[in-house]
């Protein structure tokens, strides 16, 4: 099959949602052409093979890829995973045009949906998993909580979702007043710098008690055994690896 038969985007986004703001993964739509060297030079792409290897996504299984942007935590899934059935979901619509063209440029077959992290445009029991990177942050308390629950619809009985994603007392805390969610101007900035030469450390299952947060958010929603299970220290913040289990 041809390289440009293999990537679609589809607009999945209701009539009410296309003029629904949202907070541009660089934190400044102009800072978009930028993004991808940004999260090189921060290191993200040690976090997303470190999330792939969590995920253990196993041959032929469907992947949805949460807050997506430019592609490359779906890039690393079908990597580690080429036969992998992956979908990729944002808001932003120049992001996933850019993914787009890195898909065709790879020859890798990827869809990609506009639409927003608490409604996932998906049936009941689509995903075998559910994976997102450093975009759960993005999201009030409110768009948190139904993310949750909207993966948690979203997957089959005994599905997993891996949340990659900034945790701990230094994470985002007084960054510019908006606490955990901080979207002021240098928000990209001030935190990919963050990610540069991580150290990854593993404590067994169930050592999530440095950030319960996203754990807490996954278990109130109806996940089973919801954990972190490993973190990436870093100079100036801390990233938690959280995993957890549909019923």
């Amino acid at each position: 099959m041809p390289a440009s038969t293999q990537v679609r985007i589809l607009d999945q986004r209701t009539p009410e949602e296309r003029d629904r703001p949202f907070l541009p993964g660089a934190g400044k739509t102009w800072l978009l052409p930028f993004y991808d060297a940004f999260t090189r030079l921060g290191g993200v792409r040690a976090l997303h093979e470190r999330a792939v290897e969590l995920a253990a996504v196993r041959p032929g299984q469907a992947v949805a890829d949460v807050g997506c942007g430019t592609g490359n935590l779906s890039f690393a899934v079908l990597a580690a995973r080429p036969d992998a059935r992956v979908t990729g979901l944002d808001p932003d619509g120049d992001a996933l045009r850019r993914a787009a063209r890195k898909a065709r440029r790879r020859g890798a077959a990827l869809t990609l949906v506009r639409g927003y992290a608490d409604r996932i445009p998906a049936p009941d029991a689509s995903f075998d998993h559910v994976v997102s990177s450093l975009a759960l942050h993005h999201l009030d308390d409110d768009g948190r909580s139904a993310f949750a629950r909207e993966a948690l619809r979203a997957l089959r009985p005994g599905g997993t979702i891996t949340i990659v994603d900034f945790g701990g007392p230094s994470s985002d805390a007084g960054d510019d007043g908006h606490g955990a969610h901080g979207h002021g101007p240098a928000h990209a900035l001030r935190h990919l710098p963050r990610l540069r030469r991580p150290r990854t450390a593993h404590g067994p299952a169930g050592d999530g008690d440095h950030d319960p947060g996203i754990a807490a958010l996954l278990t109130e929603a109806g996940f089973s055994d919801a954990r972190e299970v490993a973190h990436a220290d870093h100079r100036f913040g801390r990233i938690t690896f959280v995993q957890a289990t549909r019923p």
